[in-house]
C-alpha cells in the first residue's frame, strides 16, 4: 500500500487549517511517532498564542507520553524559546523540541515545528515526511493506551533572557525610545521580561498576546501592516521601531523617520557588529540580494559565504563552516552561540548596541548602503508555469553570470537579480539590485516583471 503523507506536513515544519489539515488526532499521532521512530525520550514541548494551541499541545504531550516520553511544558512562548531550550538542556538529557504555531498564517491555521538533539530541525530530508507517514497510519488506532511517561510544567525564561542579554554590554545600552510591535503575538512577555532589565523605554503596541488577533494576523512582510508601527515613530519621536511576526522569530526594523528597512540591510549591520568582536569569521548570506553584504563583510575582516535559502539550509551550513552569523532578507537571523537557531530577540538588541556606542541615527547607518545597493524589495508573483518563465529568462539575460545555489541568479556589471520559486505556492519571487543606480534598478525590475506576467 502506499504510505499517504498528510497534506499540512510541508518541507521544513507541519502547517494547515485546523481541523481540516490539522487536529488533535493527528497531534497525538506526531507525539507517538516522535518517540516510536526517532526514539526520542525527553522533549520540551510549547504553543503559540493561537486558540487552537492549547487542544493541539495537550493531545502531542498524550502522544508522546503514551509512547514513554517525559514531557516538560513550557507553556505559551516563542519558537526560539524551545530552541534554547532544547540546546541548552542537553545535559538534562532533553533530546527533542517542539513548538506549536503557525507563525504569521491565517487565524484559522496552525502547525509544529520539530527539532531535534542540538536544536537541529527535523525538515522533510531529515525525517519529517516519514513522521507525516507514520502518523496518518496512527490517527485512529491506540488512542486510549496508558500513559507511561509524565508531564511537568516548565519555565526557562529567566536563562533564556539571560542569553539574549549576553550579546550586548547592557550598561553601555543608550536610553533609546523605542516602538515595539507585538502584534497581539508571543513577544509581549519577553519584552517585559527584558524591560526591567535594560535602559529602553518601550513603546508598546498590541503588546497583549491574544490568538483571536484583534488587529489582524502578525506579518510585518505585509506593507499594509507597516504603517501602524511607522506612524508610532514618528508621534513618539522615538529611535527605533520593531515589530514580530506571532512566534517572533523574525524581527522588522524602522528607522527614527519611519522608514522601513529592508531586512537586506540589517544582515549587514549584523555581520559588521558580530564581527567587531569576532574578527575573521564566516558570516553566511542568502542568494537573493548579495553585493551589499559582501562588501560589508569584507570591510569588517570576515568572509562572506553564500548559501541555500530556507533554515533547515542555513543552520546545517551553519554548522559545516563553524558560521558566526547567518542573515536572510527575509528577517531570519542566526547565531553560533544560539545553537546555530534563528532569534527574532538576538538582532534588536545588536541594533540597539549598535546605535548606543555610535551615537549614530538608524537613518544614518543605512543610508550609504542603501544609495550604494538600491533593492526592489521582494516581489512576488502567481504564475502557471514558474519552470517555463525561468527558462525564458534564462535564455534572455544567458550572456551575464550566472549561478543557481537557489531558483537562478545573473549578474551583469552594473546589476544583479535572482528569481526562484516558492517551496509552498504557485509563485515566483523576484529580487533585483544595482550598483548605486536607482533608475536602472527600477528599469530592469519593470523589465524583468514584463517577462514574468507575460507568460
Amino acid at each position: 500500500m502506499e504510505k499517504t503523507l498528510p497534506s499540512s506536513f510541508k518541507a521544513y515544519d507541519i502547517r494547515g487549517r485546523v481541523p481540516e489539515e490539522l487536529n488533535e488526532d493527528l497531534a497525538r499521532a506526531i507525539g507517538r511517532g516522535l518517540a516510536e521512530l526517532f526514539g526520542v525520550r525527553r522533549v520540551v514541548v510549547g504553543r503559540d498564542i493561537r486558540l487552537s494551541g492549547p487542544a493541539l499541545v495537550d493531545k502531542l504531550m498524550t502522544g508522546l507520553q503514551q509512547a514513554g516520553c517525559d514531557v516538560l511544558d513550557l507553556g505559551l512562548c516563542g519558537t526560539e524559546e524551545i530552541y534554547h531550550a532544547v540546546f541548552s538542556m542537553e545535559e538534562k538529557e532533553v533530546d527533542c523540541g517542539v513548538i506549536v504555531t503557525a507563525s504569521h498564517n491565517p487565524a484559522d491555521y496552525n502547525g509544529m515545528k520539530i527539532v531535534m538533539k542540538g536544536a537541529r530541525p527535523l525538515s522533510g530530508d531529515t525525517g519529517l515526511h516519514k513522521l507525516g507517514e507514520y502518523a496518518a497510519t496512527q490517527v485512529d488506532v491506540q488512542k486510549q493506551d496508558p500513559l507511561s511517561g509524565t508531564r511537568e510544567k516548565l519555565s526557562c525564561r529567566a536563562e533564556y533572557v539571560a542569553h539574549l542579554l549576553s550579546y550586548i554590554e547592557v550598561d553601555e545600552l543608550a536610553p533609546l525610545k523605542v516602538v515595539v510591535n507585538s502584534g497581539n503575538g508571543c513577544a509581549g512577555p519577553v519584552l517585559d521580561a527584558l524591560e526591567d532589565l535594560l535602559s529602553l523605554c518601550f513603546i508598546k503596541l498590541h503588546h497583549q498576546p491574544d490568538g483571536s488577533f484583534p488587529n489582524g494576523v502578525p506579518n510585518p512582510l505585509l506593507p499594509e501592516n507597516r504603517e501602524e508601527t511607522a506612524q508610532a515613530v514618528l508621534d513618539n519621536k522615538a529611535d527605533l521601531g520593531l515589530a514580530w511576526d506571532g512566534d517572533f522569530d523574525r524581527c522588522f526594523f524602522w528607522d527614527e523617520q519611519g522608514r522601513f528597512i529592508e531586512g537586506y540591510y540589517v544582515v549587514a549591520l549584523l555581520a559588521a557588529e558580530m564581527l567587531a568582536l569576532h574578527p575573521e569569521e564566516k558570516i553566511l548570506h542568502d542568494p537573493r540580494l548579495i553585493w551589499n553584504t559582501i562588501d560589508e563583510v569584507a570591510k569588517s575582516g570576515g568572509k562572506a559565504v553564500m548559501t541555500r535559502t530556507g533554515h533547515a539550509f542555513i543552520k546545517e551550513r551553519m554548522r559545516q563552516e563553524n558560521g558566526l552569523y547567518g542573515g536572510e532578507m527575509s528577517a531570519h537571523h542566526y547565531f553560533r552561540d544560539f545553537g546555530y537557531c534563528d532569534s527574532g530577540m538576538i538582532p534588536w538588541l545588536l541594533i540597539c548596541s549598535l546605535l548606543s556606542r555610535t551615537g549614530k541615527p538608524l537613518s544614518q547607518l543605512v543610508d550609504n548602503m542603501m544609495s550604494a545597493y538600491p533593492v526592489s524589495g521582494e516581489i512576488n508573483r502567481t504564475v502557471k508555469d514558474a519552470d517555463a518563465i525561468i527558462a525564458k529568462i534564462e535564455k534572455l539575460y544567458g550572456n551575464g553570470t550566472k549561478d543557481t545555489t537557489d531558483g537562478l541568479s545573473i549578474a551583469f556589471e552594473e546589476y544583479r537579480f535572482n528569481i526562484r520559486k516558492s517551496n509552498t505556492e504557485p509563485l515566483l519571487r523576484l529580487n533585483v539590485e544595482s550598483r548605486g543606480d536607482y533608475d536602472l534598478m527600477k528599469r530592469k525590475t519593470e523589465e524583468l516583471l514584463n517577462h514574468i506576467e507575460n507568460e
